[in-house]
């Protein structure tokens, strides 16, 4: 009987055990948090922790100068790169969204081929932006561009122009390009947003009078606002930290005219071979993109309560 009593409590003892839901969780996120931590966590916090430290490139070995480098700065031409990054992104924020949202309106419309002109038009995005950079800088060379020649075809200019040689001329270049790359996004966000929209509030209104111009403002602005906020933002905080068609088009120029953070960062740390200062400037620039985060989860958070 004692042997029958030990052999069924061994038996019960022998039962697997069930995770819990916060374990089985975590066993789920572990290789991703894994791998954020060693691709993302650690060479972040090791290029911040540069920023306090006088260190070279091309020399060995480092010196901590404390805030030094943040100080020099910000004393620097800290505030030109802010300005010069904010004309960048809010021209290739506001650009692209009134063409993708003007498009997304004539693709909302019964018109014939609409889903063979919304596959048509995402070609621009699909494209990897050095390619679009290249084909950006051929259409404004100055020499057998594009641009030089339809403008000279229509009389508006008596010569070819160096559009990217100009300080102004190469930021409108550079948010040219760059809206034609991301308009097709903001255009098929704004159209699912469009979709969602009850026909039966648009007919209601045609009943009551209202013009075309009317219902825009008064039903379907409303009805979209949150899928507008939110492509305005994402699309801000990523033209914020955008790099490659302003490097590969410019690459910063002409004078510095185009920099803007991402590429300052770039060209001090392996042109000048600066790497305290490329921190600094780093560490700055990922507080103002922290800032723009806060602001982003806020929004989310306010749309869920909705």
């Amino acid at each position: 009987m004692t042997e029958l009593l030990n052999s069924s409590h061994n038996s019960t003892d022998r039962r697997p055990r069930r995770l819990s839901d916060g374990m089985f969780a975590l066993l789920l996120t572990a290789p991703g948090l894994a791998l954020l931590g060693a691709v993302v966590v650690y060479p972040l916090i090791t290029a911040l922790i540069t920023a306090f430290y006088k260190q070279s490139l091309v020399v060995p070995g480092r010196e901590f100068v404390g805030l030094d480098n943040i100080v020099d700065v910000l004393t620097g031409d800290f505030f030109r790169l802010l300005g010069q990054t904010l004309v960048f992104t809010l021209g290739t924020t506001i650009a692209p969204f009134i063409i993708g949202f003007a498009l997304a309106l004539a693709l909302n419309t019964r018109i014939r081929g609409a889903k063979v002109l919304r596959g048509l038009m995402l070609i621009p995005w699909l494209i990897p932006g050095v390619v679009v950079s290249f084909l950006w800088m051929w259409i404004f060379n100055a020499n057998y561009g594009v641009v030089n020649a339809v403008l000279e075809a229509v009389g508006l200019i008596d010569e070819p122009q160096a559009w990217l040689a100009n300080p102004t001329s190469a930021m409108v270049a550079v948010i040219v390009a760059k809206t034609w790359q991301s308009f097709p996004w903001m255009m098929v966000m704004l159209l699912a947003g469009l979709q969602t929209v009850p026909p039966e509030l648009h007919e209601a209104a045609e009943i009551d009078g209202a013009g075309t111009v009317r219902r825009f403002f008064s039903i379907t602005v409303p009805q979209t606002q949150g899928i507008i906020g939110l492509v305005l933002l994402l699309e801000f905080i990523w033209n914020f930290q955008h790099f490659d068609i302003i490097y590969v088009l410019t690459g910063g120029g002409p004078a510095g005219s185009t920099q803007t953070f991402a590429t300052a960062v770039y060209s001090t740390a392996f042109d000048g071979f600066d790497l305290g200062r490329a921190g600094a400037l780093g560490l700055l620039w990922m507080v103002l993109l922290m800032g723009l985060v806060v602001v982003y989860v806020r929004f989310s958070e306010k749309g869920e309560k909705r």
